[in-house]
């Protein structure tokens, strides 16, 4: 049973509907895209300082525009899809971390120890 399974996933990888979805922009364009959410979830354990809630807010937009996208094109582009939903939940996290450090006063308590550290 697992050898007639092993023996039709590779017979699929080999096949020209396979190769030809490898060299198309419905496979190299989510590739490509994969940096943008890989990169905010890098960016979680970092200072919430450095983030831009404008930079964050774009992406989120430009996540939900691109998530409808990948889900109406035909035939559905589920790479582009899970890059999407991905980026926007990243994205989503570095924004909360932006309110809180900046508008609930995380601000204000994280001043006296960078005092601290200077002394």
């Amino acid at each position: 049973m697992a050898a007639a399974m092993g023996r039709k996933l590779i017979d699929s990888l080999k096949s020209k509907e396979f190769r030809d979805y490898l060299m198309s922009t419905h496979f190299w364009g989510p590739v490509a895209n994969w940096g943008i959410p890989i990169a905010a979830l890098a960016d979680i354990k970092k200072d919430p300082k450095i983030i831009s809630g404008t930079m964050t807010t774009a992406l989120c937009l430009y996540s939900m525009v691109f998530m409808r996208f990948a889900w109406k094109v035909q035939p559905r582009n589920m790479l582009l899809l899970g890059c999407h939903i991905t980026n926007f939940t990243a994205q989503s996290i570095q924004g909360a971390r932006c309110v809180e450090y900046n508008y609930l006063g995380k601000k204000d308590v994280a001043a006296p120890t960078e005092a601290k550290k200077t002394k």
